[in-house]
């Protein structure tokens, strides 16, 4: 799949998010078959987030790596859940709801904002995480910078998301469930199939893991490392600041 310009890229990402919002979280259950939940806990738990630390999840969707932090970390100053799919977040606030009620001693603060330009001051978070993001940024050198600029010094940077299949067996065999069976799956339970034809288009079109460690490096992140998932097919990166 290709685009004319970043900025079509940028709306298509949008518009493909906001007509699935509503069945975002049941996919992604079904489509990992429920590893989702493993990996976001994972992700926290490497984020190394100090006592009274704050979190911008970035991407943050309908806020399950945000909801997750609070889980794991309830005495957290501050998390913040940034997209710029305001439906998906809109579907965020009311799972929160749903589970927290009126209780405002634990809260996510939600915020429209765009990757690419962050709209908070450098030196902001101890850990930045995205999960799911950057194969649908228009630069990925660019994201990081800005995730790396609202970062302390000494804090984490950490990226969930699915990378280039490799060249060989469980790479062809990804392929196939990718580009096959989930458009299939996401058509039946969101009424979308060409959204999920888009995601596994993206991975075909994103960095593999070692380049996408290359380019945490080149904005200057320090000790990148990955870890890979359900058979090679899911990489988290972690860089520190």
């Amino acid at each position: 799949m290709t685009f004319n310009s970043p900025a079509e890229k940028q709306q298509y990402v949008n518009k493909i998010f906001i007509r699935i919002a509503h069945r975002y979280d049941l996919m992604n259950r079904v489509m990992t078959a429920g590893q989702d939940r493993r990996w976001r806990k994972l992700l926290i738990q490497q984020a190394q987030l100090p006592p009274q630390g704050k979190l911008l999840d970035i991407a943050t969707g309908t806020g399950d790596v945000a909801f997750e932090a609070l889980r794991q970390h309830p005495d957290l100053n501050q998390v913040v859940g940034a997209d710029f799919t305001l439906p998906m977040m809109h579907v965020g606030q009311q799972r929160w709801q749903k589970i927290y009620g009126d209780d405002n001693s634990i809260a996510v603060n939600w915020s429209g904002a765009d990757t690419l330009h962050l709209p908070f001051p450098a030196d902001t978070f101890d850990a930045v995480v995205s999960g799911f993001l950057m194969r649908n940024v228009t630069s990925v050198a660019q994201a990081m910078a800005e995730q790396r600029r609202v970062c302390k010094t000494g804090g984490r940077v950490l990226v969930l998301d699915v990378p280039r299949p490799a060249d060989n067996l469980w790479g062809a065999l990804f392929r196939l469930y990718f580009h096959r069976v989930v458009p299939v799956l996401g058509g039946l339970i969101s009424g979308q199939p060409d959204a999920y034809a888009y995601l596994p288009a993206s991975a075909d079109a994103f960095l593999r893991p070692r380049e996408l460690k290359a380019e945490m490096e080149q904005i200057g992140l320090q000790a990148v490392s990955y870890t890979m998932l359900m058979f090679h097919t899911v990489a988290l990166h972690v860089g520190i600041k």
